[in-house]
């Protein structure tokens, strides 16, 4: 068993509050989740409107396609939400 997991540190420009912040946030998780079958959520900065931290998770019994499933959510994010921006990620395979 491969366990994936993915942090992505976003800013979030047009969110002017927490509620703006929290609407993107709900939108964001639930596509990644239907779409790529991964467990995600906000895992640190939930006290900051501009700022997140989404964490990503799945399982599969081969590092490839984990890595390759993760990579591929980060770059749907970078294509597909032009309101959020990624700072920062990383992708660790355990």
């Amino acid at each position: 068993m491969v366990v994936g997991t993915c942090t992505v540190d976003l800013h979030l420009p047009g969110a002017l509050s927490l509620k703006d912040k929290r609407s993107v946030m709900k939108s964001l998780i639930a596509h990644l989740r239907q779409a790529f079958n991964v467990a995600a959520a906000e895992i640190d900065h939930q006290d900051f409107p501009q700022s997140a931290r989404l964490g990503l998770a799945t399982i599969s019994n081969d590092a490839g396609h984990t890595h390759a499933i993760l990579e591929s959510a980060v770059r749907w994010i970078e294509t597909n939400r032009p309101d959020v921006m990624i700072v920062d990620w990383e992708i660790a395979i355990l």
